[in-house]
């Protein structure tokens, strides 16, 4: 919206090509989002004490956590709203990469909010039902991914391997079931990594960043060429919307960072997980997505373990599942294990963005 006012201006004056370029849009994307969040997060914070809108613990984690029974949560919500107004100002909406991007955050949020209204109205840990909330999330992922796979193009079924030197193989039809459980996958592997005290907000920030290079690369066609890897066209312009991702969860931390003040919420971590998908499919980075979000993978990982072996063997692998809390029973401070899973969650980023020339 700010730009249809500003891109004609440049007849007049040459100053205003800055706005063309992506990296200057999404910097200021990034700190837009971040001043919004940070001078709007106590007003958000109050309200939601008001609402009484508090966070339910479950009972049978470390008992560290009962103290924290009713800080405020839906602080996504803040995230959600922040983008939201970013794009207005630096994103081209004419890009339809970027409004389906837009969509999946507000129609994954959707889902997180009716879960985490729940929890707070019935003042306990379950929310939706498991059904439900899976219902929704297939319903909003088969719809961007039957979009995607009729819209995208030739190449949209293409599956890119890292490490391979023969590094394509096509899905055919078989890519919109691989698409739909990658992005339900990937959202709810992101919400389960939602436990401790400023760990999944680090994890993003980590995450978004790694995407916002690979958005900006992929866009163009000199250095996707150099680097062997697909020309998305437009796809450069979600290296913005990445950019204020990363803006937004780093306003977010501000108040998320140990002691909590505002907790995410499923509003938030639905959302930007399955975002984080949607964005990878759209750049054809399907693959690399997971060695992005190394961490989340272990996280869902350690859960489908843990039931699954209870379920078979009646016995637990874990103390507990999600990982991040076995190591908290193992004797690791929160700060520890949120610290050395940012570092691990930085790792995977430096080798996932690595592979761009090992093939």
């Amino acid at each position: 919206m700010f730009l249809e006012f500003v891109y004609p201006l440049t007849k007049y004056q040459t100053a205003f090509n800055v706005f063309m370029y992506l990296t200057f849009r999404g910097a200021y994307a990034a700190l837009t989002t971040l001043l919004i969040a940070y001078v709007c997060g106590p007003k958000i914070i109050e309200a939601l004490r008001k609402l009484k809108v508090g966070q339910a613990v479950r009972t049978d984690g470390p008992a560290t956590h009962l103290a924290k029974t009713g800080t405020p949560t839906m602080g996504g919500i803040m995230i959600i709203l922040s983008i939201l107004v970013s794009m207005l100002f630096w994103q081209d909406l004419h890009n339809k990469k970027v409004t389906l991007a837009i969509i999946s955050l507000t129609a994954f949020g959707f889902i997180g909010f009716l879960d985490d209204y729940l929890k707070v109205t019935r003042h306990n840990s379950g929310g939706l039902p498991a059904w439900a909330k899976l219902t929704g999330q297939f319903v909003v992922a088969t719809g961007v991914v039957l979009y995607l796979y009729f819209n995208g193009g030739e190449e949209i079924t293409y599956l890119y391997l890292p490490f391979f030197k023969k590094h394509i193989v096509d899905m055919g039809v078989l890519w919109i079931p691989f698409g739909i459980l990658l992005v339900v996958g990937e959202s709810n592997a992101v919400n389960f990594s939602d436990g401790l005290d400023g760990l999944l907000a680090g994890l993003l920030i980590l995450v978004f960043i790694a995407l916002s290079i690979l958005c900006y690369l992929s866009g163009r066609s000199d250095y996707s060429a150099y680097l062997g890897i697909p020309y998305i066209k437009g796809g450069g312009e979600l290296t913005v919307f990445c950019l204020a991702a990363v803006g937004a969860c780093i306003g977010f931390l501000w108040y998320n960072a140990y002691p909590a003040e505002l907790f995410m919420g499923d509003v938030g971590s639905l959302s930007l997980g399955g975002v984080v998908a949607v964005i990878s499919l759209m750049i054809k980075k399907e693959i690399l997505v997971l060695i992005i979000g190394g961490v989340f993978v272990l996280e869902i990982a350690s859960v489908v373990i843990q039931v699954l072996s209870f379920k078979l063997r009646k016995k637990r692998v874990f103390r507990m599942a999600p990982i991040h809390h076995a190591f908290e029973l193992a004797g690791w401070a929160e700060n520890k294990v949120v610290i050395r899973f940012w570092i691990l969650g930085g790792l995977f980023s430096i080798i996932a963005l690595s592979t761009l020339k090992i093939q």
